[in-house]
């Protein structure tokens, strides 16, 4: 089974239509971005999520942020996981207290250069308190571009590593991408916006994409 996480959660609304279309994760955006949410906010929409009937699990994105706020942020809004999308180095990675999913953007490097990346990780971190997220590199951005990078890259690490992949992916365009990388999971936020929001067609949509190629390919 793919594992989906719905990113750039910022009401209640839209994370309840992803628990109700069957994500895994929600992901709550603490950098300085447009999809940026307060931790009180954040707070708020977690406790409503799990009072539901769920095993979603909430995850908070950070780029470059000191480790203890990161830490102490976790503790206040009951996060499951942290995804560091910046250059945080694996001795960063360590003062984190949970799971940790590690963002690398990939532009022009060699899969020589990801797989010796991704086996210091592996050396670092259990399997369980460590996956890899493959995103677009695009200058001065750290996720959220809508912007696709090379699959066939993202293929052949997907072999030797967990993985789950994001930038650019839509309800239209998820398939293909499963079907080419066999990954770990997919992350989406922008593609499934309307006019900068989150669209609850568009995240339904999505997630029936995911699953549907998932039952296809059994």
């Amino acid at each position: 089974m793919t594992w989906i996480k719905i990113c750039g959660i910022r009401e209640e609304v839209y994370a309840l239509a992803a628990v109700e279309a069957g994500a895994d994760f929600i992901g709550f955006v603490f950098a300085p971005t447009r999809r940026q949410v307060s931790p009180v906010k954040a707070r708020e929409i977690v406790d409503t999520v799990k009072k539901s009937i769920s095993t979603i699990k909430p995850v908070g994105v950070f780029v470059d942020t000191p480790a203890l706020e990161v830490n102490r942020i976790a503790d206040f809004c009951g996060l499951d996981w942290i995804q560091l999308s910046g250059n945080e180095s694996w001795e960063y990675c360590r003062q984190i207290a949970r799971p940790i999913i590690k963002a690398i953007r990939i532009g022009q490097q060699l899969r020589e250069e990801i797989n010796a990346k991704l086996t210091v990780g592996l050396k670092t971190f259990s399997p369980q308190r460590f996956i890899t997220l493959l995103d677009s590199q695009v200058e001065g951005k750290y996720g959220g571009t809508g912007i696709t990078f090379n699959w066939g890259l993202a293929q052949h690490v997907a072999k030797e590593f967990p993985v789950i992949i994001a930038g650019g992916l839509d309800p239209e365009n998820v398939a293909q991408a499963i079907e080419i990388v066999t990954p770990w999971g997919v992350d989406v936020s922008s593609g499934v916006e309307t006019d900068g929001t989150k669209d609850i067609a568009k995240i339904k949509a999505f997630i029936e994409a995911v699953r549907r190629t998932d039952d296809n390919k059994r």
